[in-house]
């Protein structure tokens, strides 16, 4: 049987402040063209539909039509909850849209309840179990899970979906499911690719869950980590349909064509999503950013620019903007000053040693006017500034 794996989708999400609605249109429009030739058996989206709990109404809209249009596909889909989504509101309606093939799992009590999929080329079809994300300390309990761990709360949700899988013999199943999952015993993301983008789940400082859990399953169907990967030979993330920090920059974006084989691991093709606009990195002086004629392909780009010159440039994001008119971030890190894990110039903090309040107030005014030192007015108003500050420490 064929799955057409998705997750991730954060309808609703902004890029550093830039509207994606149009973007994520056109990465839905793609997916159904993709649906309707290579007619899966069902479409999965492994979790965080949306952005946030609440969605902005052009986002709920696109929701819904693209819901409509996999109906009329006639292409069954299984949505489940991620931790951006509200699951209570992405689940409202899910009996009546069964009838429409919408499968929509974000309650507890359903996660033993399969979806059972058929198709023309299989005489036993497909079971699908679908895990909403699970919060452990709000779900624990009801789930009956040994702590309130993540590594507890899907234990205890894959103890249910074992047992119902045990009355269907013979049948293969495949989980869906959205949290961090790692190939070995870690519980940290160092065994997976991340990106900026995901909000982390951490509890008590444990984030993820070893695959192993989800032994003896025909596939794992993943969401949360935006880069597509691989965990195990039978669990994958899908990853994220398009970008949504500069960190992801040259990263290719894509669903997941999944084929089951029966004993042999899945066979795994990834389908590229559409991009209607690049995002780059650029680094260099300011003048060097201007001119150089290797960034023009960087142009329409999202572009996050980091100037190096010595002083910060007076109008730096206003002169970029007449060369790359979507750049979207600024940072100034200075040629040869040495960065620490904070991301703070060691150099700066050399300077600063030793030095006066006035003269580190006096400095910073220099520093952010290209060199322009305070005058003797400034002077007098830093001194009465700091004077009044020490007085009200003083009176508390």
């Amino acid at each position: 049987m064929r799955l057409l794996h998705t997750a991730d989708w954060h309808l609703g999400r902004t890029f550093h402040g830039a509207d994606l609605s149009a973007s994520q249109a056109r990465v839905l429009d793609r997916l159904i063209e993709v649906a309707a030739s290579e007619r899966p058996d069902a479409l999965i989206v492994a979790g965080d539909v949306f952005d946030r709990a609440y969605p902005p109404l052009e986002a709920v809209e696109l929701y819904d039509e693209t819901l409509k249009r996999l109906a009329d596909l006639r292409v069954p889909v299984v949505v489940t909850s991620g931790n951006h989504d509200s699951a209570i509101r992405l689940g409202v309606n899910g009996r009546l849209a069964e009838s429409a093939g919408v499968h929509l799992r974000t309650r507890l009590d359903r996660i033993g309840e399969p979806i059972h999929l058929q198709s023309a080329d299989s005489v036993d079809g497909l079971l699908v179990y679908a895990v909403p994300y699970l919060d452990p300390p709000s779900t624990a309990v009801t789930l009956a899970a040994d702590e309130p761990t993540h590594a507890g709360v899907i234990g205890a949700a894959l103890a249910r979906i074992r047992s119902d899988r045990a009355s269907r013999p013979g049948v293969p199943a495949v989980v869906v499911a959205h949290g961090v999952v790692t190939g070995g015993r870690s519980t940290t993301f160092n065994e997976v690719a991340t990106t900026g983008a995901e909000r982390s789940i951490d509890v008590g400082g444990v984030s993820a869950v070893p695959a192993r859990l989800f032994a003896g399953f025909d596939y794992v169907a993943l969401g949360h980590l935006h880069r597509p990967q691989n965990v195990g030979d039978r669990a994958r993330y899908s990853g994220a349909p398009i970008a949504f920090g500069f960190d992801e920059a040259g990263d290719h974006k894509s669903w997941s064509l999944v084929d089951l084989r029966g004993e042999v691991a899945p066979e795994v093709t990834e389908i590229e999503t559409p991009v209607a606009r690049a995002i780059a990195r650029v680094r260099g002086s300011l003048d060097e950013l201007l001119t150089d004629a290797s960034l023009a392909e960087h142009e329409g780009s999202w572009v996050e620019a980091t100037v190096t010159d010595r002083l910060r440039p007076r109008h730096g994001m206003d002169r970029l903007r007449r060369r790359f008119p979507h750049v979207l971030k600024l940072d100034h890190r200075p040629e040869g000053a040495a960065i620490d894990g904070d991301g703070v110039a060691q150099d700066y903090r050399a300077r600063v040693r030793g030095r006066s309040e006035s003269e580190i107030v006096e400095r910073f005014l220099a520093d952010v006017r290209g060199g322009i030192d305070a005058d003797d007015d400034e002077r007098a108003l830093v001194t009465e500034a700091l004077e009044a500050f020490e007085r009200e420490e003083a009176l508390r």
